[in-house]
């Protein structure tokens, strides 16, 4: 890395991006001692737009595109996301150069009354913006009800907490919550046979513009085990050109145990969603998957289990 050279370094404004840019700030100078640093923050279309779903203003992307285009720009020279968030093909001109040390990976529940999900009233409303986690909710719960809720941690909290706010309970990710040191918010960490999280939740990815400068350096950034463990979990969603939140029964992959990044598959039992009949994951999905594992594992894969079949 030249001396002199600052690294600018872009993300959302949110109190919970800043965290994260401090991760990789930090391990930045870990790296290269005495390198200095500026952080960018922008306000994207899915920071402005909070009372839409997702799902009506064009996905995650709303959360990438503004800090993308300055990457392309020169403006910027690296850029924080959260992995999840991140469409599994790379934007034109864009690669991800770095993934840390992964956060925990599960979702949580957090209900206003401190109950856990099984014990919420019948009729309970969880918000959550997610078509992923209102699946599977509703699947587990088939007797509660969701709602979209939008914008950062702390609003989507004081949102649950509003004593005339319809939310019973909400569910977020545990990595967001870790990061931002409010783990005692939490009520009840979803095992993933009630909630499958999402490839690549609790990862962060670094992102560079193809070609720019000390590109290769950024590798230092980069935890292996993480590495391969999420890149294993999205190649699942190539080959099946699905997309992180699609609701539908996905063969999804996480973390056995800390310190062993080798992938568990589960299938999430999931016939009903917003009133449509949904296909089962694929053939083709679960087989390049396979075929990625037994080709990077340095230890022997584990087995896919065979598709469950519907009751």
């Amino acid at each position: 890395m030249q001396s002199g050279v600052i690294v600018r370094i872009g993300a959302r404004g949110s109190n919970l991006s800043r965290t994260q840019v401090e991760e990789v700030r930090q391990a930045l100078w870990n790296a290269f001692p005495g390198i200095a640093t500026e952080v960018v923050s922008f306000v994207t279309t899915g920071d402005i737009r909070l009372e839409t779903p997702l799902s009506l203003i064009g996905g995650k992307g709303v959360f990438t595109s503004e800090i993308e285009a300055a990457l392309r720009a020169g403006t910027i020279d690296l850029a924080v996301h959260s992995l999840k968030d991140l469409p599994v093909e790379d934007p034109d001109g864009i690669t991800i150069v770095a993934i840390p040390e992964r956060a925990p990976v599960a979702d949580v529940l957090i209900s206003r009354t401190g109950r856990p999900l099984s014990d919420l009233g019948s009729g309970a409303v969880v918000g959550t913006s997610s078509l992923r986690r209102s699946a599977q909710l509703r699947n587990h719960r088939p007797d509660i009800r969701t709602e979209s809720i939008r914008g950062n941690v702390e609003t989507r909290l004081r949102k649950l907490m509003d004593p005339d706010g319809p939310y019973d309970a909400i569910v977020l990710a545990q990595a967001g919550l870790s990061r931002l040191d409010m783990g005692d918010r939490i009520t009840e960490v979803l095992d993933f046979e009630t909630m499958l999280p999402a490839p690549g939740q609790g990862a962060l990815a670094v992102q560079a513009a193809i070609g720019s400068r000390d590109l290769d350096r950024y590798a230092a950034l980069n935890h292996v085990p993480t590495a391969l463990a999420v890149t294993a979990e999205r190649s699942f969603l190539q080959a099946a050109a699905l997309d992180p939140e699609a609701p539908m029964p996905q063969w999804g992959i996480a973390m056995v145990a800390a310190g062993d990044w080798r992938p568990r598959f589960q299938i999430d039992l999931l016939t009903q969603v917003q009133g449509k009949q949904v296909p089962p994951a694929t053939t083709r999905a679960r087989t390049a998957t396979r075929a990625w594992i037994r080709a990077r594992a340095p230890t022997p894969a584990l087995p896919l289990p065979r598709r469950a079949k519907s009751s």
